[in-house]
């Protein structure tokens, strides 16, 4: 039996190597989208041709999405719980995750390897800056993490159930979860958490996602990247 906090084969490593993503599964191809887009007509195809890449550039740009549902992928995501949180926004994916009511196997905590500075015209974003030296606060942050851990277990020690003794865990916490989305709700994912006004740290994700999927959909990535998107 595998461990699901182990990284799936196929997998892309962020965080600093701290965190990753992986392709669990996926069903369709580029080819389910157009047989979807033409299904009225009775027939269906096995490999693309031009027209086919036409069709399928049509429907994204046109913003025709449905037949794109019809293509779907599962991955296996290891991120910190605060990165989890703005994740779930997300209400189009299915989401399944390790408990820690179940288990305290396997804790960690991510520390980053570079702390921003705060914006002062958007307390929604954060700017790197090479002139502030956060070692110390850094240090500040593994010393909370060890004595968030060691809070924990002194507690589940004195019989304090599992349910209630995570609540002292902080929200650097890393955590394991399954995610499946349709490609048409994953494609306005990334758009949004790949972006300049996503938080680096899901933006992380983003990236590694578009690489896990680029040989499932090339077509697709080409065409965002004709608009000027990374792929």
């Amino acid at each position: 039996m595998e461990h699901l906090n182990v990284p799936p084969t196929n997998h892309v490593k962020v965080l600093d190597g701290q965190g990753w993503v992986g392709l669990i599964d996926h069903l369709g191809n580029e080819s389910t989208i157009v047989n979807a887009a033409r299904v009225s007509f009775g027939k269906l195809k096995n490999e693309m041709e031009d027209r086919d890449v036409k069709l399928l550039e049509y429907l994204i740009a046109n913003k025709h999405t449905s037949p794109l549902e019809h293509m779907v992928f599962t991955f296996s995501i290891h991120c910190p719980l605060f990165v989890r949180g703005q994740w779930h926004r997300h209400r189009t994916w299915s989401y399944n995750e390790i408990s820690r009511r179940y288990t305290e196997i396997d804790m960690e905590f991510y520390t980053p390897a570079e702390l921003r500075r705060q914006a002062e015209n958007n307390r929604q974003a954060s700017f790197s800056d090479p002139d502030f030296d956060g070692t110390a606060m850094a240090a500040l942050i593994a010393g909370h993490n060890k004595a968030s851990l060691d809070l924990y277990e002194k507690l589940l020690a004195g019989g304090v159930c599992r349910e209630q003794a995570r609540g002292v865990l902080p929200q650097n916490m890393m955590v394991t979860f399954w995610g499946t989305v349709d490609l048409s709700n994953l494609l306005h994912f990334l758009e949004l958490r790949d972006s300049d006004h996503a938080q680096w740290e899901i933006r992380e994700y983003a990236i590694a996602i578009k690489k896990l999927i680029k040989p499932f959909i090339p077509n697709v990535a080409a065409y965002f990247e004709k608009q000027g998107q990374q792929w």
